[in-house]
């Protein structure tokens, strides 16, 4: 039926002799019982969903009580060297330059030949603490925590490309597109902070690691749960402040109701996206009173500054983000990622040519700092309520790369750390074969790792879910079991 034919009223279909006039309020008079079925029946679909749906903004809680309220996670990008920083391996010095025994199994990597020669370290070992934790000269800021952290040396994933393992150590996945940790952390938690962002990533200047923003995406979540990146330097969030003195507060805040009413006329129910736009909006003129003040370190003491080695060129960057982040946690940020490496080759822990030379700059720059963030969190009181976690997205081969004193990259077996609430200090998780290739004992894949972060940070991995395409999603997607080793 035409608009035109619609509009007159005539009764099409039946014989032109017997075609009545009718009105059209007769008209909806005579069908409107069948129309009204199907309006009432998609108005009270809309409502069960309406009832049914989660604001952006709004997080589904805790499923029991955690023991941290925060994360900060210590990301090595490029792979650090387990077997030259925390798992020994005696082995090795015996093996030293003789091929890999087939005892040991293949070796999945991206640039080895097909039958390369065992490398021993050559870093200076040592046990410490009461726990006599083993760790190398590579870490002598780290020495000291040796009773405060919970060393994991059965780690996996299942990518050997850093890219692919970036997005699997974040989002439990080796493509894009999913939602990374922090981004399920606070879809399932929220924020204590009412004035700061949710979910902070901290890049170095040199650049952002090879994943990209992927690494801190919310997927197919809601886009209020993704990464807030700040900058390197002294000004990490551009636009922060307006440039305009005529802009005061007031008028800001008028100008920011004006343009939440005009978006609040076209939100219409489960356009989370705009929803999103428009708590955006809103945190950013918080942020502006509140932001400020939390990334001024000048307002640390010099004592707390020269901790962090803020007056050493080497580790002025890595301490400024740490010192950052542990004035972001004490004010409710939830979740804080750190990222070291990023950018050219160089400024990775990606040793391919000499993992000496490699981890010596690549250490210098960041034991320091991190040994200075678990200390001001004890003395704070913060640390029993803070989880900290140290690791990259894969470690190194015990085997030398094309004769050099560098290693590949090894997704089979490497160490990462946790500190802080819930975790069993001085305790070490798991073991990898005798020259550290795979994980053999309690192996950890990043499934495992990921549930053990969510359960101690009070949420089920099984059922912190979301429904997307039809399928309830979550980050363990079908695997996954908490490491209850390296609980307290």
């Amino acid at each position: 039926m035409s608009p035109k034919q619609a509009s007159s009223g005539k009764c099409l279909g039946a014989p032109a002799a017997s075609r009545a006039e009718f009105s059209r309020r007769q008209f909806l008079e005579t069908t409107g019982q069948g129309f009204g079925a199907l309006a009432l029946g998609q108005l009270l679909s809309r409502e069960k969903a309406q009832a049914s749906s989660v604001s952006p903004g709004a997080p589904l809680g805790p499923h029991f009580a955690p023991k941290a309220k925060r994360c900060i996670f210590l990301f090595m990008v490029g792979g650090p060297s387990h077997v030259d920083m925390f798992d020994p391996k005696p082995a090795l010095d015996r093996l030293d330059g003789q091929r890999l025994p087939p005892s040991f199994g293949s070796i999945n990597s991206q640039f080895l030949e097909s039958d390369p020669l065992c490398l021993k370290s050559t870093r200076q070992w040592g046990r410490y603490g009461q726990s006599g934790m083993d760790m190398s000269d590579l870490v002598p800021h780290m020495h000291q925590h040796a009773d405060s952290i919970g060393l994991v040396r059965s780690c996996a994933v299942d990518s050997v490309i850093h890219a692919p393992a970036h997005y699997q150590m974040n989002s439990g996945r080796v493509f894009m597109g999913y939602p990374s940790l922090g981004s399920w952390v606070t879809y399932g938690l929220g924020n204590e902070s009412d004035n700061l962002p949710s979910f902070v990533v901290m890049a170095q200047p040199q650049g952002t690691p090879e994943g990209g923003a992927p690494c801190w995406s919310s997927g197919f979540l809601s886009t209020t749960h993704q990464g807030t990146l700040f900058r390197p330097g002294s000004n990490p969030i551009v636009n922060l402040a307006s440039e305009d003195p005529s802009l005061d507060r007031s008028r800001q805040r008028r100008i920011l109701d004006y343009m939440q009413r005009l978006n609040r006329r076209h939100l219409n129910a489960g356009d989370t996206e705009l929803e999103a736009r428009i708590a955006s909006y809103e945190l950013a003129f918080r942020m502006q009173a509140e932001a400020p003040e939390a990334i001024d370190v000048s307002r640390e003491s010099a004592e707390t500054r020269a901790l962090y080695g803020l007056d050493q060129a080497a580790t002025t960057d890595f301490g400024t983000r740490c010192l950052i982040a542990r004035r972001l946690a004490e004010r409710g940020v939830r979740f804080i990622q750190l990222y070291s490496g990023g950018g050219p080759v160089a400024w990775q822990w990606d040793a391919h040519d000499d993992v000496n030379a490699n981890h010596d700059r690549m250490c210098q720059a960041t034991d320091q700092p991190v040994s200075a963030l678990l200390t001001d969190l004890k003395r704070r009181g913060l640390l029993g309520e803070t989880l900290v976690i140290w690791g990259g997205e894969f470690g190194r081969t015990p085997v030398s790369q094309k004769g050099s004193r560098g290693r590949d990259h090894n997704a089979t077996g490497f160490s990462m750390w946790f500190a802080g609430g819930g975790i069993q200090p001085g305790t070490v998780y798991g073991g990898t074969d005798e020259i550290g290739l795979h994980a053999i004992e309690d192996r950890a894949h990043v499934n495992d790792i990921h549930a053990t972060i969510l359960h101690l940070m009070g949420l089920d991995h099984l059922r912190l879910t979301h429904r997307h395409s039809g399928r309830d999603e979550r980050l363990t997607d079908v695997g996954g079991s908490v490491m209850q080793g390296l609980l307290a």
